[in-house]
């Protein structure tokens, strides 16, 4: 389907304030005894995405990737919570280079100068987190680099944006103002969420828009960022198994995702890395 970008732009915008305006009362405020909980959760996620991220390489498949998640999570007493989501099938979505997300994982092999995102959601003992990661396999280009590292650094871009008082529009500029002006386009079929209980709650968090619009940021609030750049345009199409985007130019994307908790005492990324 052709459609007018400006047009459409302004569309999307617009239904992403409108879900924001006036929503506070519909989100979930998250206890501190919750949050923690959550960032048990988010430690053991981070902790898979770590030994991952030493799986990489060419000739490894994102199967390969599916099993060891699935093995790892239930060693340590946790489920993956998108396995049987509405029908999905696997612990894992393993997005390779022109996929935006929700790939299937595959046996077939990476190969040098490839992207993969792994994204995951994690369920410990109830408390969910979630998060995703791209990687690249063996020596990647210059261009494949920028990406990665303009999309990384826009996420942060977005998290220093969650302040007590500021509202989700903020989040949005920033990661949109930061990718744009390295050269690369914000995908905007996909967004962040709520999460909880759930994996997808209340309040929608688009990676794009106008600052000072959308929710309001309050203490308990949980949520996720994780905007997906593109190296072209950011239109997405979806594949015939109704689950996978990709970009609808075949330029490569990634994507870099945290699950975040607002707190008395500040923000805490439950899934940090580091």
């Amino acid at each position: 389907m052709n459609k007018d970008p400006t047009t459409f732009l302004e569309s999307v915008i617009k239904e992403a304030v409108s879900l924001n305006e006036g929503v506070n009362k519909m989100i979930v405020l998250k206890s501190p005894r919750e949050i923690e909980q959550m960032h048990e959760a988010g430690k053991l996620l981070a902790a898979t995405h770590k030994e991952i991220a030493k799986m990489i390489k060419p000739g490894v498949t994102t199967w390969d990737i599916e099993v060891f998640v699935d093995e790892f999570l239930k060693k340590h007493g946790a489920t993956p919570e998108q396995k049987g989501y509405r029908g999905y099938k696997y612990a894992t979505c393993a997005s390779i280079n022109d996929e935006i997300c929700h790939g299937f994982p595959r046996k077939e092999a990476l190969k040098q100068g490839d992207i993969v995102t792994i994204d995951m959601v994690v369920n410990l003992n109830g408390a969910l987190a979630d998060s995703a990661w791209s990687y690249g396999v063996g020596e990647v280009s210059e261009e494949t680099q920028k990406l990665l590292d303009v999309t990384k650094a826009s996420l942060y871009k977005g998290i220093e944006q969650v302040k007590v008082g500021n509202r989700i529009g903020d989040i949005g500029h920033a990661i949109q103002t930061y990718a744009e002006a390295q050269g690369f386009s914000v995908v905007r079929d996909f967004i962040g969420h709520g999460i909880g209980p759930s994996i997808h709650e209340k309040p929608e968090v688009p990676h794009f828009g106008l600052p000072g619009k959308g929710a309001r940021i309050k203490e308990g609030m949980v949520f996720t960022i994780e905007p997906m750049i593109n190296v072209g345009h950011w239109a997405s199409k979806m594949d015939s198994n109704a689950w996978t985007a990709r970009t609808m130019d075949g330029s490569l994307s990634a994507q870099y995702e945290h699950t975040i908790a607002v707190t008395k005492d500040g923000i805490k990324i439950l899934t940090e890395q580091e």
